[in-house]
């Protein structure tokens, strides 16, 4: 939205790394024309259902985190939320929150390799998202929050039988799934979409 306002429009990610000030992302762009189209901000705001106290005001809360479309000769690996998600037994691409000090491509090589049991080599960014919403933590603390996620592609360039190292986390199972029959498992709507736009391009 920035580069729009602008007169930019993003063409591709480059490269994203974090520091003292926040996320620092490098981009390609082109001039804007009249038939562009503006960026699309996605904000939940306020759950009309959500019960707040007169006195109770949301805590601030952002977390940053990294995931990566895998590839490899047995399919695209995707991991399955345990009970301890808000989406039990739906299926995402592999990756989660960064650590203190962690660039975000260190991160989800980490994630991969404690939800999965999987090596990767990172591809390329394809994509970084924003969520945001005034919602209850699962401690009951009401939180403004603002979720980053940062996608990129990966190839497994050595597949295993995919096993969960961290076990009791928000991971419940993960599996390399047929490029054929990936359509056939219950995805997050945000996975599907990313799926969909960039499977055959990893």
């Amino acid at each position: 939205m920035l580069l729009w306002r602008e007169g930019w429009v993003l063409t591709r990610m480059l490269s994203t790394h974090l520091d003292e000030q926040g996320i620092v992302l490098t981009v390609q762009v082109r001039t804007r024309s009249q038939s562009s189209r503006p960026p699309r901000i996605k904000s939940r705001g306020l759950d009309p259902q959500l019960k707040v106290g007169p006195d109770e005001v949301a805590v601030p809360h952002q977390r940053v985190a990294a995931y990566a479309i895998v590839r490899s000769r047995r399919g695209v690996l995707g991991t399955q939320c345990s009970d301890r998600t808000a989406i039990p037994g739906l299926w995402q691409l592999p990756g989660g929150g960064l650590e203190v000090g962690e660039t975000p491509s260190e991160g989800v090589v980490r994630e991969i390799m404690e939800e999965t049991g999987q090596r990767v080599r990172i591809n390329r960014l394809i994509d970084v998202q924003s969520d945001h919403w005034v919602g209850r933590a699962p401690t009951g603390v009401l939180e403004d929050f603002q979720a980053l996620r940062i996608i990129y592609t990966a190839v497994c360039d050595d597949p295993t039988h995919p096993q969960v190292l961290d076990i009791g986390g928000t991971t419940m199972s993960a599996s390399w799934v047929s490029l054929r029959h990936w359509r056939s498992l219950q995805w997050t709507s945000g996975a599907r979409s990313l799926l969909d736009r960039h499977l055959t391009s990893v």
